[in-house]
């Protein structure tokens, strides 16, 4: 999980809440699921068990988890994305401001459209192109209370699979920017629809070795979310 990746020193505790709730909140870790183990989840971190069980309590204590203690114990993800709702997202849009939001899309663009060329202009290994096709399996048969999360998953795996780490960590911090916007968008059948056709092209451009191509089809499909977005502020 790239979002887990090692945190800076100086503000272990912080970066450690940073870190989990960006693997909660993008659905990296599903609701109902548990964290990695302490130890490898430790070690992924490049953090002491100490801070991770700090950190770990902090979360507990806000509601995005609950730890069990026992053999089948851990640490399991309680947040649940709220219910899609116009209101909800015009909150959303004032506390972010008009400038941070365009800020935040135009990252977004910058970033999946960088890591979809990448990707394309890579030689891709079987192992890698399963991976990119599970992905996109897993999506076309999600369900409308799963499709955020499993979106977000065959978002970010183009990035992780580029084997930038950086990369895939803006394309995971640009996702999280725009996470509650997309959970505050009405699920629309035609929409999902639609999208399917451009993550089908996005996938076929990246596989044909195609970087222009597969630039156009993440362009294409983050302004048709983009317009989505607009469509229902403007109600």
């Amino acid at each position: 999980m790239t979002v887990l990746r090692p945190v800076r020193a100086g503000n272990a505790f912080e970066e450690t809440v940073e870190r989990l709730l960006q693997a909660i909140k993008l659905g990296v870790v599903a609701p109902g699921e548990k964290l990695p183990p302490e130890r490898e989840l430790a070690v992924q971190l490049g953090i002491s068990r100490v801070t991770l069980r700090e950190a770990i309590r902090a979360l507990q204590d806000a509601g995005f988890l609950d730890v069990r203690r026992g053999r089948y114990g851990g640490a399991f993800v309680t947040y649940v994305p709220p219910r899609p709702d116009s209101g909800a997202l015009r909150k959303v849009v004032t506390d972010m401001g008009d400038d941070d939001l365009a800020d935040a899309l135009t990252f977004r663009m910058a970033v999946e459209c960088g890591a979809a060329q990448v990707l394309a202009s890579a030689t891709l290994s079987e192992a890698q192109k399963s991976t990119l096709n599970e992905r996109l399996t897993d999506l076309d048969a999600a369900s409308p209370e799963d499709y955020r999360r499993l979106d977000t998953a065959f978002h970010l795996s183009i990035a992780e699979l580029t084997g930038s780490p950086l990369l895939a960590a803006a394309c995971a911090d640009a996702r999280l920017r725009v996470s509650d916007l997309l959970n505050a968008i009405p699920m629309l059948q035609v929409n999902i629809d639609h999208a399917a056709i451009q993550h089908h092209a996005i996938v076929a451009a990246i596989l044909s070795g195609d970087p222009e191509a597969a630039r156009r089809a993440v362009s294409e499909h983050l302004e048709g979310t983009a317009a989505l977005l607009r469509g229902f502020l403007a109600r």
